[in-house]
């Protein structure tokens, strides 16, 4: 486990659930294991998240937070929007590299018929989050028109995580390369 010493316990909670549910879903938070990887008890976990779903709702939250985070810093350390075009698979590369994890919110949208309402509203906005930054990403840099943004931006979301679930399920980080690659051939991504 990371080093979560100056965090608050909402904060240890919300970190270790996340890696659990980026290597088990929805369905692999476990309470028990859980409060026990934190060092608490079960019981002081609810008093953090009065259930399952709430606790998973604030993971999704903070996960899609941090994702559009992560993307406001993309757009603003990369001037070139084609550039950022580029750099924006890497965002989902780093999951991998973690042990193997996927995006949080692809694992959970794989279990979606079995996710509680308020879980799967924050999922869908990590999708949101990620199409509307795509959209414009691609207006500013001219590949596409405003008519063809939202289109175009929902293909590469799909492509990028569709990647990543094959990358994962074969153990190969070499693979998501591949694939991105293959994108930017096909030119759905800027070579």
């Amino acid at each position: 486990m990371e080093n979560l010493a100056g965090a608050s316990s909402s904060d240890r909670i919300l970190a270790v659930a996340t890696k659990m549910a980026q290597a088990h879903g929805y369905g692999g938070l476990n309470v028990r294991s859980l409060a026990q990887e934190v060092g608490i008890k079960a019981a002081s976990l609810y008093h953090h998240f009065p259930s399952k779903a709430d606790l998973a709702a604030a993971v999704a939250k903070r996960y899609w937070q941090d994702s559009a985070a992560t993307l406001e810093a993309l757009s603003a350390n990369t001037p070139d929007p084609i550039d950022r075009l580029r750099k924006y698979p890497g965002t989902f590369r780093k999951s991998l590299e973690s042990g193997n994890r996927i995006c949080l919110c692809s694992f959970m949208t794989a279990e979606y018929d079995d996710l509680p309402d308020v879980v799967k509203k924050e999922v869908q906005v990590f999708a949101e989050v990620n199409v509307a930054w795509l959209g414009k990403a691609l207006l500013a840099a001219n590949v596409v028109d405003s008519k063809e943004a939202k289109r175009r931006a929902r293909a590469i979301f799909a492509a990028i995580s569709g990647a990543q679930l094959m990358a994962r399920g074969r153990s190969d980080i070499k693979l998501f390369d591949a694939l991105i690659e293959s994108y930017q051939m096909a030119g759905l991504l800027p070579a």
